[in-house]
């Protein structure tokens, strides 16, 4: 898995995952915060997902900055839209 903005590369897929595959894995992911591993979450999903497609989903969020995989595995939640348009409203985040 890439870990950071800098080490992103895409994968070299037969097929890319669908755009309602990323959102179910996405929701998961923020349902769980930081309770479970990138493996509990990926046997919790109500849908089977390949492993390389659920990674690759995994990459992307980290990369789009949605999320941060801890040392142990666990998933951060870092995206919070409203909490943004507040700091730029406030002139604290430039976007």
């Amino acid at each position: 898995m890439a870990y950071g903005l800098l080490n992103f590369r895409p994968r070299n897929l037969g097929r890319y995952p669908r755009l309602d595959t990323v959102l179910m894995v996405e929701r998961a992911l923020y349902k769980n915060r930081s309770d479970k591993t990138i493996t509990e979450i990926w046997r919790s999903l109500p849908r089977k997902v390949m492993w390389t497609t659920f990674v690759t989903i995994l990459d992307y969020l980290e990369y789009s900055g949605k999320i941060h995989i801890e040392g142990d595995k666990t998933v951060t939640w870092l995206w919070n839209p409203k909490k943004i348009a507040e700091l730029k409203k406030k002139r604290l985040v430039v976007a």
